[in-house]
């Protein structure tokens, strides 16, 4: 275990693979807060948000494929990385967590809910959709998203990050140059991977049985993921409520400072 500016870093050997995981201790004592990133996206990507919420203790993880972790040895469904998510919480010893997923990671947080009911009191969607049975973003930009160029070189991610992200990237350039210096390559192989674990994948059929208070948060501008698909989601999920914010797909990083009290209410359900 490694300790790098307030995060506890773990190399743990989980379902066959080996996983980079981080917690960060939080000054209050609620649940902590794990956190199912986007596709292809390491830890550092949601420092900007995880520092946003000093009082939550947060739990992360580099997804096979990603960061530092390794790839599986073959193709994972949402169900696969899920039970990844209770081995990780097993061994680190946590009972109970909330959930929060963005984008491709808010599709396995709904499994993990269905699947883990017991571990997930509360669970975030941010940027996500029902899985195959989506509304799709513009095709330019899903054709960008079905490879990993953005994260192999920095100044394709500067470029492209307007029309990939929106929000508040298409006008503000420094944003996008922090966000490219984060990137972490990911795996060709886990990369794909992670876009063929999806294929055919859908929530929608038993999103009405998920027990959890849900918020559902998207973004106004999101050219990866129209904001009707947040709209189905709180929707089919019993208990949940939108929130819709003025920004892109990167919301929860360029608008952390102003989400970060939301979350921290609805997680500490007021």
């Amino acid at each position: 275990m490694t300790s790098i500016n307030g995060m506890q870093y773990h190399e743990l050997n989980l379902e066959g693979v080996n996983i980079r995981a981080a917690v960060r201790a939080g000054t209050g004592d609620g649940l902590p807060l794990l956190l199912f990133n986007g596709i292809g996206a390491s830890i550092e990507l949601l420092l900007p948000f995880i520092e946003s919420l000093p009082e939550r203790e947060i739990i992360a993880f580099d997804a096979p494929g990603t960061g530092k972790s390794s790839a599986p040895s073959g193709l994972w469904r949402p169900r696969h990385y899920a039970k990844l998510a209770d081995s990780l919480l097993e061994r680190l010893g946590y009972s109970e967590v909330h959930a929060l997923g963005v984008s491709w990671g808010g599709g396995i947080a709904q499994q993990f809910a269905r699947d883990y009911p017991a571990r997930c009191r509360r669970l975030i969607l941010a940027a996500t959709s029902a899985g195959n049975l989506m509304i799709p973003g513009k095709p330019s930009v899903l054709l960008r998203m079905s490879n990993p160029l953005r994260y192999l070189g920095p100044q394709y991610m500067e470029r492209m990050a307007p029309k990939i992200y929106g929000g508040s990237l298409r006008t503000n350039k420094l944003l996008a140059r922090e966000h490219a210096r984060q990137m972490r390559p990911p795996s060709i192989k886990g990369y794909y991977y992670q876009l063929l674990a999806i294929l055919g994948w859908s929530s929608l059929p038993w999103l009405h049985k998920l027990k959890q208070p849900t918020l559902v948060l998207a973004g106004d501008d999101d050219p990866i993921v129209p904001l009707i698909n947040a709209r189905i989601l709180a929707a089919r999920i019993p208990d949940a409520r939108l929130r819709v914010v003025d920004c892109g797909h990167l919301f929860l990083l360029t608008r952390a400072g102003v989400l970060a009290p939301e979350i921290e209410e609805f997680l500490s359900g007021n």
